[in-house]
């Protein structure tokens, strides 16, 4: 075998056209680590934003975009146990799925769901991890509360949506089409809000308030979300596709007990990304595996164009996951 691969580069910040396919080397896995031969890598926005310089990867992980893959075990490093050669597993990564192999920690590993393609698997780890950690960890989701996400037909807002009304919320979402509220409330909302025509700060205060929010807009979303919080609601924020600066009046804040929260992944400890592991393996894997909760597909790019699948994501007209298709279905 070759000690070469083919990857996508970001040859200098800027649009989708600065992807480039490169030849790197095979990485080797470190200690903790497994070697994955990537079968279909997951599209997320934080590549966009690393493509144009706004995000930049940690110092340890590869230059190479791309936070999540489904592939095949092909190398084993030293301190790890629960793996073997051949598994076919998804995986988040710290970076570097963009590429024909990929090494990344060993406990951030899922089996594939029984029932799942490779192409659907790669779908999982970036959205299921943030959607978990953000809205049932460190949101504190109960059963029965009011829930809005918002970017409803997006990978998290399709994940969200799917996992809140499984396991008994209240489900309300935003979304900019009437296609795409079609779409969220075949996954399980309540109320498909399309913020085109309508304003979720008056539907949410019809409807008692949101007990909790999750927001990837940011902008003048956020003085809204206040808005549209219930008493001793929670608002969590995971991207700001519209800016991370608002006036915010705090004396609303402390008069009805809200809280404002918000995190990133990636940044994360290995360890704290492998106890988000460990709940989906306990908790969300059985409702994949029985069918409840499933990946909703966009459309599939070869790893040569990447260029095409983020112009893809960046034209906000998909609904659901896009994956590049690296080594394809095994």
């Amino acid at each position: 075998m070759s000690d070469m691969m083919r990857a996508i580069e970001i040859s200098e910040p800027g649009g989708p056209d600065v992807l480039r396919e490169c030849d790197r080397p095979i990485p080797a896995p470190a200690h903790g680590q497994v070697v994955l031969k990537v079968a279909y890598a997951g599209v997320n926005r934080p590549d966009a934003l690393q493509r144009a310089g706004k995000y930049a990867p940690p110092p340890t992980a590869s230059d190479l975009p791309g936070l999540e893959a489904s592939g095949v075990v092909v190398a084993i490093g030293p301190g790890v146990s629960g793996l073997a050669l051949g598994d076919a597993v998804c995986a988040l990564l710290p970076g570097g799925g963009y590429a024909e192999y990929v090494a990344t920690p060993a406990a951030h590993c899922l089996p594939v769901p029984a029932g799942l393609s490779m192409k659907q698997a790669a779908c999982l780890p970036e959205t299921f991890f943030t959607v978990w950690s953000n809205v049932f960890t460190r949101g504190g989701l109960k059963a029965g509360e009011r829930f809005l996400v918002h970017g409803g037909s997006s990978g998290i807002g399709t994940t969200a949506i799917q996992l809140a009304s499984t396991l008994g919320a209240r489900v309300f979402t935003t979304a900019g089409s009437d296609e795409k509220c079609a779409a969220c409330l075949s996954l399980g909302a309540e109320r498909a809000i399309n913020y085109r025509t309508e304003d979720f700060v008056e539907v949410m205060k019809g409807e008692g308030g949101a007990d909790l929010i999750l927001d990837m807009v940011g902008g003048d979303y956020i003085p809204r979300n206040i808005r549209a919080l219930a008493d001793d609601g929670r608002m969590v924020h995971i991207a700001f596709l519209s800016g991370p600066k608002a006036e915010l009046n705090f004396a609303q804040i402390m008069a009805r007990r809200l809280t404002v929260t918000g995190s990133t992944l990636r940044p994360q400890s290995d360890l704290a990304k492998a106890r988000i592991a460990q709940d989906l393996r306990e908790v969300v894997w059985p409702l994949i595996e029985a069918g409840t909760v499933a990946p909703v597909m966009d459309q599939t790019f070869a790893l040569a164009d990447a260029a095409g699948a983020h112009a893809r994501m960046e034209g906000s007209t998909h609904i659901g996951k896009i994956v590049l298709e690296v080594g394809g279905e095994v």
